[in-house]
């Protein structure tokens, strides 16, 4: 096949494998977009699932979404080292931009600015000196005495509320989407849930998406326990066979190629449903055959450069990223599991490795932090990766 046409390259195509089998998280998103729009309250939404199951290919599909209807829509990435106040100040600076459009009073949006300038400015420390102070580019005066307090609880209240009061002047709402949603620093998680609190009792206009491992419930709740009242969860996993199968049919159809049923066959057993998998699988497959349709002897032949990529890109940058401590308790993870997508007991590591369970404490907190493991349930610890334990018992 040629390999400038192959469908599964990143950005090719109309329609990612991410895409396939999510019809159901689409169409209730566009509910709603059309019950807030309508003044209906409606709860803000968090997507959750292990990586590689698209989560971040979802939420930008709902950011496109909103954009559509005419919503000011704004995205930002957590990172746990970083304060809440500047990128969300990026995204809603772009959200308002979107409303300006449409709105008739230049002085309103203006003055919306000028609260939105006056939060941002309050990322940087007090005894900053000027040359070390970050500006946010807002053109506008910061406002005084709103979204300015320095307490981030209060001053995001204050800020969604007029945001979503300029987008109901014009008869639609704001969308802010969050991407690593339990990378959020335990202020920022409270502080964001208290002002969907605000948002939900008022029925204003603007509706969170956030987007998350297994555990973002459980982070939630633990800031504020009204949390699971305001959010309503959708979790995203492996497709199914057929959503699978779509995923990769449809892509070759569009290159009006085909694709044995075999071939099928090896692609789900070798990707497991996992849509990131789908797409490196079906690249090497494509790529690897020489002829149409794609074969299961195809496959075969281009799952070792599929599995050296992930490899790579995906297993092994993550790997890399952990202490020696941290590895020894990945493995044990892995070797208690045989390289299935289980959990495994946090005692049962601790026998596994001769230490006491408290020793091996610092490593675990570590390992989650880095978004590497996630506590499946008291007790359990599981890999937030698939395929993850079969990469590690795999190494040499």
């Amino acid at each position: 096949m040629d390999p400038i046409r192959n469908p599964f390259a990143p950005g090719a195509g109309q329609r990612p494998p991410e895409l396939a089998g999510r019809e159901r998280e689409l169409g209730a998103f566009e509910v709603v977009l059309e019950r807030v729009a309508r003044g209906r309250p409606e709860r803000s939404l968090v997507l959750t699932g292990l990586r590689g199951v698209g989560k971040t290919v979802l939420l930008g599909e709902l950011r496109s979404m909103a954009i559509r209807h005419g919503w000011g829509a704004g995205k930002i990435e957590a990172r746990p080292d970083a304060e809440l106040r500047r990128p969300l100040s990026a995204a809603l600076h772009r959200a308002i931009r979107d409303l300006a459009v449409r709105h008739r009073a230049p002085d309103r949006v203006e003055e919306v600015l000028g609260v939105l300038k006056a939060f941002a400015l309050k990322a940087n420390k007090a005894d900053a000196k000027l040359r070390d102070r970050w500006q946010p580019g807002i053109e506008a005066p910061a406002a005084q005495g709103r979204a300015d307090s320095g307490d981030i609880e209060i001053d995001l209240v204050e800020l969604f509320t007029d945001v979503a009061e300029l987008a109901a002047d014009v008869g639609t709402g704001v969308a802010l989407l969050i991407d690593e949603i339990q990378d959020l620093q335990p202020d920022d998680v409270s502080a964001l849930c208290a002002a969907c609190h605000e948002l939900s009792q008022s029925g204003a206009p603007l509706v969170v998406v956030g987007a998350g491992l297994p555990h973002v419930p459980a982070v939630l709740s633990a800031s504020k326990s009204y949390s699971e009242r305001l959010f309503r969860y959708a979790r995203i996993d492996r497709l199914s066979r057929a959503d699978a199968d779509f995923a990769v049919m449809a892509p070759i159809e569009r290159e009006e190629a085909g694709i044995e049923p075999e071939a099928l066959d090896a692609l789900f057993d070798a990707s497991g449903g996992y849509p990131y998998f789908i797409q490196a699988y079906g690249k090497a497959a494509w790529d690897a055959a020489p002829s149409d349709p794609i074969t299961v002897k195809d496959v075969q032949v281009a799952a070792p450069e599929a599995e050296s990529e992930l490899a790579v890109g995906f297993f092994g940058s993550r790997y890399e990223r952990a202490t020696p401590a941290e590895r020894e308790y990945l493995l044990a993870m892995a070797e208690l599991t045989q390289g299935r997508d289980e959990a495994a007991g946090t005692a049962d590591v601790a026998v596994y490795l001769g230490r006491k369970p408290s020793s091996l404490s610092p490593a675990r907190d570590s390992l989650m932090k880095k978004g590497l493991v996630y506590s499946a349930e008291r007790g359990q610890i599981a890999f937030t990766v698939p395929h993850f334990g079969h990469y590690l018992l795999g190494r040499d």
